[in-house]
């Protein structure tokens, strides 16, 4: 019996190869680790947190599945200290400013050997654009929706050569292509978000605010252009 997902879990999943050897960083209670290999994605895991408690979780839950035996466990600081024997990392629940740091840590995961898949909770613009300017390319991105929660989820590689306009960092190519049936509502969100971003430092008479301004404009021909396509 596979472990229940949450649709954002899932949509990680869906990035794994088969026969991956999958990184869970940021592992938590385990799941995700646990329906990758039940569900026969991936061939081996190793699962690590940078807290004891939620390791200790993750193994009870892996025992109680019966892949205790199949996980390696690391007590670890991001993935500063995790083995590097893995063909992609998943990094799944938290914010861009995490995220960084863990892969700023970690500089070694700047080989196209690895693989990145990254389901971020906030400032998702900011880590696009530093993926960018890191030398990551964002090869693949798609769309999952919990609650009212629109979350993305991306694949990156290590691709020098590939940087992104201002406006990609709020909605990527990848993204724009997919044809996702979400993507509408989820452009128009982006939108909305930095309309009102946009006017606030418009009131305070930020200079910033006409930078925002033209990256929005792009961004609103994106979604016309979402829309005329009949997603």
């Amino acid at each position: 019996m596979l472990p229940n997902l949450s649709s954002r879990l899932l949509a990680c999943c869906s990035y794994v190869s088969p026969g991956d050897r999958v990184a869970d960083v940021g592992c938590d209670h385990g799941l995700l680790s646990i329906y990758l290999l039940l569900s026969g994605r991936a061939s081996a895991v190793i699962a690590s947190d940078v807290n004891p408690g939620p390791l200790e979780s993750a193994r009870r839950n892996a025992e109680k599945y019966g892949v205790g035996d199949r996980i390696t466990f690391c007590l670890s600081d991001g993935a500063a200290s995790i083995p590097r024997d893995f063909d992609c990392l998943v990094c799944a629940g938290m914010g861009a400013d995490t995220m960084i740091s863990i892969l700023s840590s970690a500089p070694w995961l700047r080989d196209p050997r690895y693989r990145l898949i990254l389901q971020c909770q906030s400032k998702r613009p900011l880590l696009r654009q530093w993926l960018s300017d890191m030398g990551y390319a964002i090869r693949r991105e798609t769309l999952a929706k919990d609650g009212k929660f629109l979350y993305t989820v991306l694949e990156a590689g290590y691709a020098p050569g590939s940087p992104i306009s201002p406006g990609e960092a709020y909605l990527s190519r990848p993204l724009r292509e997919s044809g996702h049936s979400l993507l509408p509502e989820y452009c128009r969100r982006v939108c909305q978000g930095l309309e009102q971003t946009v006017a606030g430092m418009a009131r305070c008479g930020d200079p910033q605010a006409s930078r925002l301004e033209a990256i929005l404009t792009e961004l609103r021909k994106w979604e016309e252009s979402v829309h005329d396509q009949g997603i």
